[in-house]
Order: structure tokens, then C-alpha cells, then sequence
């Protein structure tokens, strides 16, 4: 399972160049995105967006506060953010070429991409490079895991408003930051952050996307 949806992943990872501006995979998406309401008045940022093979969009996130950075020189203890990741509702479906399947979306994946995106903003930039490597399969792995089993020991019950209605949600921390998922009107939500507390947010669909670029 890990490795089936570490390749779906892969496909859907882009850049900025891939899809013209970063925008414009999120103005094409079908489903609603979602970020902090506004109690939060600080920084806001889009990150590069998941665009299928298809070149449909599956997923993209709304950071806020303090913009992640992996340099050497960086001290991650000092970056504050939370990021809000939103996810396309897909049904197990036939991919485009008639080969085979993709796999349904669901709040796992959600959970996934939040885990994930965490280790990709924390990991230990000053351990040797093969150490890294090993360090980040291992801990992305152990991600994939706890994301797989959201009722498990792994997780705890956070209850978020989300457009003011009170909304459950599976939630975990760890000394890399915290992570949390679940699912409101018409995406799966995962979220992550580091710095800023994750009990007494609010989440909200966001009324006006392109207010998020740049």
C-alpha cells in the first residue's frame, strides 16, 4: 500500500513551471480549498499544487505564518507555521489510459500528505546526507503507517470549528510539529505546523484563492 501510493504521489508532485503559475492549478480545481479563517490575520502563501498525469488537480495547501525552509543554516525551532492541505473527494476510478486503476482519496490521504509535508519542512539538516536519506524513507514510511490507521493508538480526537461548525478530527504530535485530518463539505482535510498550536484553530473555505499567491 505504501509503495502503490508513494508512486500515485510521484505523479501527482509538480512545480510551479509544470502548471504555468502556482495559481493555476488551484483556480482549475473542482473541489473547495480551505485554509485558517480569519482569526488568523498573518503571512499567507500557496505551496505548488498535486496536478494528476491527467493534469487534474488533487490536492494543494495553504501555508500561514512562517514559510518552512530545510536550508543548513536554518533553525527550524524558530520557523512558526501551520499549512492546511485540501484534498479532491475521487471514487476508485479507471485511469485515463485504460491500464488500471487509481485508488479512491480519503481522509488517510489526506493525513499522508500532512505527514509527509511535515518531514519534508523538519528533517534533520545536519546529519549526513545517507543517514538523511535513510532517516527520511524511515520516518515517511512510519508516516504512511500511522496515516493507514487513523482509529489507532497513534491518533487522539481534536473537535475544530470548520465555517463555524464544530468538526472531528484525528490528530497526533510529535517533536517534529503536529498533524492532524479529517473531512469537511467537499475535500478531505489534513493540516500540519509547528510553533503555533493546533487546539483553538478555526478552518474556513477560502472565499477568494488567488488572495493566497504571493
Amino acid at each position: 500500500m505504501f509503495t502503490l501510493w508513494r508512486r500515485r504521489a510521484a505523479l501527482m508532485e509538480t512545480t510551479a513551471e509544470a502548471v504555468g503559475r502556482t495559481i493555476d492549478g488551484y483556480l482549475r480545481a473542482d473541489f473547495p480549498w480551505y485554509a485558517l479563517d480569519e482569526a488568523f490575520t498573518g503571512h499567507r502563501w500557496l505551496t505548488p499544487p498535486g496536478i494528476s498525469a491527467e493534469g487534474t488537480t488533487e490536492h494543494g495547501a495553504v501555508g500561514h505564518g512562517d514559510e518552512p525552509s530545510v536550508k543548513v543554516d536554518d533553525t527550524p525551532d524558530t520557523r512558526r507555521f501551520t499549512i492546511v492541505v485540501s484534498v479532491a473527494p475521487r471514487p476508485l476510478r479507471r485511469s485515463t489510459d485504460g491500464t488500471g486503476t487509481i485508488e479512491a482519496t480519503s481522509v488517510a490521504t489526506a493525513a499522508w500528505l500532512a505527514g509527509s509535508g511535515l518531514l519534508s519542512c523538519t528533517w534533520p539538516t545536519h546529519m549526513e546526507r545517507h543517514l538523511r536519506e535513510d532517516w527520511l524513507e524511515q520516518q515517511t514510511a512510519i508516516a504512511w503507517e500511522l496515516a493507514d490507521d487513523l482509529s489507532g493508538p497513534g491518533w487522539s480526537s481534536l473537535t475544530l470549528p470548520v465555517n463555524g461548525e464544530p468538526t472531528p478530527f484525528r490528530y497526533r504530535e510529535s517533536e517534529y510539529g503536529w498533524v492532524l485530518a479529517g473531512t469537511a463539505r467537499g475535500a478531505h482535510l489534513g493540516a500540519y505546523g509547528r510553533g503555533i498550536s493546533a487546539y483553538g484553530l478555526g478552518l474556513a473555505v477560502v472565499k477568494d484563492i488567488a488572495a493566497h499567491d504571493g
